[in-house]
Parts: structure tokens; sequence; C-alpha cells
């Protein structure tokens, strides 16, 4: 074990491993962006490698596509797979009715398409990330760029008639420049501070001329697996409603590789 690794970034392997016990032999799967995709990524390569795990994976952004390869994970496109198994992705924050915001790395356009293309979809978490309502986190909009000042403004009319605490949309930079997603897009990142109806405002988001897609995941997310510090791990059904809660293990037991 590294004892450079915090015990936030343990609670995200913890929770990575749990959600990689449910990739079998054959399966195609969505492999999701982020932190805590990275470490489910790093899990499945040394399945693929050690315990001769065969999947093929649909990278949900150049990076994570980048990390397969080096792990030595088979992937394909999603046009070649057609259909999904399985996407196990991470999460920005969820709620207990697993509505989730995601997009804090820029991929959420992609990540929508692949999770929405599959059987399954598996959210990967830390404590933090589960709040009572979700809006803490500003709320990823992809956008064009053509005209992305009109659909700033656009937006932010839109959102002072529906529930939320908050209007302002702030154009995502990445150093001096806009940031630019994998499809050449850019970012609006709504500060909302509280989402009265996210349903609703997933659908509205997406009836503004420029919005590509928002980071609102509702009624996508099947199982969430969240981690703890303290080694316990907690599995909550969207279709059953029950919460399964484990013993406290350690969760540094499968770093040292």
């Amino acid at each position: 074990m590294s004892d450079d690794i915090s015990p936030i970034e343990a609670a995200k392997s913890a929770a990575a491993l749990r959600a990689a016990g449910y990739v079998k032999s054959g399966m195609k799967v969505g492999l999701g962006t982020g932190s805590t995709a990275a470490w489910l990524v790093k899990h499945l390569g040394k399945m693929v490698r050690e315990d001769g795990l065969e999947i093929i994976g649909v990278p949900t952004s150049i990076r994570t596509a980048e990390q397969a390869r080096e792990e030595g994970i088979p992937i394909t496109t999603l046009d070649e797979a057609r259909w999904l198994d399985l996407t196990i992705d991470g999460a920005d924050e969820y709620d207990a009715d697993l509505a989730l915001i995601k997009g804090g790395g820029g991929a959420l356009l992609h990540e929508k398409v692949v999770a929405t293309a599959s059987d399954r979809m598996i959210v990967i978490a830390d404590e933090s990330k589960f709040v009572d309502r979700l809006g803490a986190f500003p709320l990823p909009v992809e956008v064009l760029g053509f005209g992305m000042g009109t659909t700033r403004m656009l937006l932010e009319e839109m959102l002072e008639g529906l529930d939320v605490t908050g209007t302002k949309a702030v154009p995502r930079m990445a150093g001096d420049d806009l940031f630019v997603t994998d499809e050449g897009n850019h970012i609006l990142d709504l500060h909302l501070g509280r989402i009265g109806n996210a349903r609703q405002l997933s659908l509205v988001l997406n009836q503004v001329p420029g919005v590509v897609e928002n980071g609102l995941f509702v009624d996508i997310c099947d199982i969430c697996i969240t981690a703890f510090s303290d080694g316990r791990v907690e599995l909550r059904d969207a279709h059953n409603g029950k919460v399964e809660k484990s013993e406290p293990e350690n969760a540094f037991a499968d770093l040292s590789d």
C-alpha cells in the first residue's frame, strides 16, 4: 500500500472495485470519465491481465480511451458495439432517487449517450457526492460555440422562471481559453444552488437553442455504489429502493499494485 493515497481516494477505489464485480467475460462495458472511473479502469485492467477477464470497453472520453489502452483493455466505439451490457461511471452529485449531476470532467455528452445505450448503469462515488437536493455542484451544460453568448442569455432568462435558487451561467475555462469538449463544443456551468425539479429542468434546458446536452442524469442510473473513508460500502438500488450496507473493510487493500 502507498502512504500517498488519501482516504477519499481509497474510498473511490473501493467503490470502483465493488462495481468491477458486476463485470463478466463477454460483456460490452461503457467506461466512464473522471477520477473515480479511473479507478474502475485500473481494476478492470488488472482483471483482464491477471484473471483472464474478456470484455470490450467503450470509453466515454479520449482520456478514458488512453487509460484503457494502457491497462490492456480492448476498446471499440459505440457505433461498433451498438448496445452495451453495462456502463459504470462516477457522478459529481447524486440524491436518494439516484438522479445525478455529471460533467465535472467535461464528458457529459458522451457519458449520457453511452449510459442510455446500456442495459444498466452503475454509478460509483465517495461519500461526499451524496446530497439531499441536487444543485450545490454547478450543473454543466454543453453548448455550441456559435451564438454561445446568446445561448447563455437565454439560459439565464429561462432559469428565472424555474424552481432553482441561482441563475448564473459561467463559461468553463481551460486557462485563458474556453474549455473545449471532445466534440468541439463548450460548457456553461449553471450555478443553481438548489434544483427543485431535476426532471423538469433537464427537459427545459434541452429546448434552448444552442444547448447540445445537460449534465442531469434522471432515470438513467440503476445502482449507486458509495464507499466511505472508514471502508464501508453502501449500495442503493433505484428499482426497489433498497440500501445495502457492508461492514467496514480495508479500503486500501487493493491499492498496492
